[in-house]
């Protein structure tokens, strides 16, 4: 009678777990040079310090109404909370009262410099929480935020501060082309996760980046997926071309789609970076 007792109690205490809403995040407001940087942040329960990763969203925003964080980017800020990690979220577009910007031809937020540089206030600010390991703060970015994290890790982008650096970045399908001609190096171990079949970013300038960085930079890996396109990681996406589609929170061009056995490895390959 007990043994059944007990099972029916951890039967219900499962099931109320599986029930149970997920986190809502926290809205921060970040200063930056003439202007606010809102972030969203999911942190465990207690007082730290945790190990903490900045998320970095694509060319789509952030958020869409009615969501402060699309379901893809707070399907990875659960994994990670799940693990232990606090996840800041930085909206680089909301902030600046601006749509999504895949199809913008000459966008106001550059990979390369507004992100950049919101990337070094988030940091900045995380620096001076007391719940923060100071030394476990990461970098993780898809497509548009990827790429801004390739320019954030280059060794001239160092901050000049005493703080420690970020552990690691982990970049999933960053355009690479740009970086692959300047002669990209990081000075944080760099993981770079891709599918082979991606027509929206380009595998081969990925591939051309990380071995021209060999032997002079700090640690950096890429994981190719063969059979896996743009976006493989986001659930529940059938693959699909993007040519004709008026969705202004994606690409013009190629498609995207879940590759299930991609977006399982993947989860595994960021955990044990992030645990490195």
């Amino acid at each position: 009678m007990r043994l059944r007792l007990a099972a029916l109690l951890l039967t219900l205490l499962m099931s109320a777990a599986r029930a149970a809403p997920a986190p809502a995040p926290q809205q921060i407001d970040i200063p930056l040079s003439g202007g606010v940087l809102h972030a969203q942040l999911f942190k465990p329960e207690g007082e730290g310090p945790f190990p903490t990763v900045v998320a970095l969203h694509g060319c789509g925003g952030l958020g869409g109404h009615p969501d402060a964080v699309l379901p893809r980017y707070r399907d990875w800020a659960e994994d990670l909370l799940k693990a232990g990690n606090a996840v800041l979220l930085p909206d680089s577009y909301g902030s600046r009262e601006l749509g999504p910007q895949c199809r913008v031809k000459e966008g106001h937020v550059k990979a390369r410099r507004e992100r950049v540089a919101d990337i070094v206030a988030t940091r900045a600010w995380l620096m001076k929480q007391n719940w923060v390991a100071r030394d476990r703060v990461s970098l993780i970015g898809w497509a548009n935020g990827a790429s801004a994290l390739l320019w954030a890790v280059r060794p001239q982008n160092a901050a000049r501060d005493a703080n420690p650096d970020f552990r690691a970045a982990i970049a999933f399908y960053p355009d690479c082309r740009i970086s692959a001609g300047l002669g990209w190096s990081t000075r944080v171990p760099t993981l770079v996760l891709i599918g082979g079949k991606d027509d929206v970013s380009s595998p081969p300038a990925c591939r051309q980046m990380v071995d021209g960085a060999l032997g002079r930079s700090a640690l950096t890996r890429i994981v190719v997926y063969p059979g896996a396109y743009h976006d493989f990681d986001r659930a529940n996406t059938p693959l699909h071309a993007l040519a004709g589609t008026g969705d202004a929170a994606t690409p013009e061009h190629g498609h995207l789609g879940t590759d299930a056995d991609a977006r399982a490895d993947s989860q595994k390959q960021v955990a044990a970076w992030l645990a490195r």
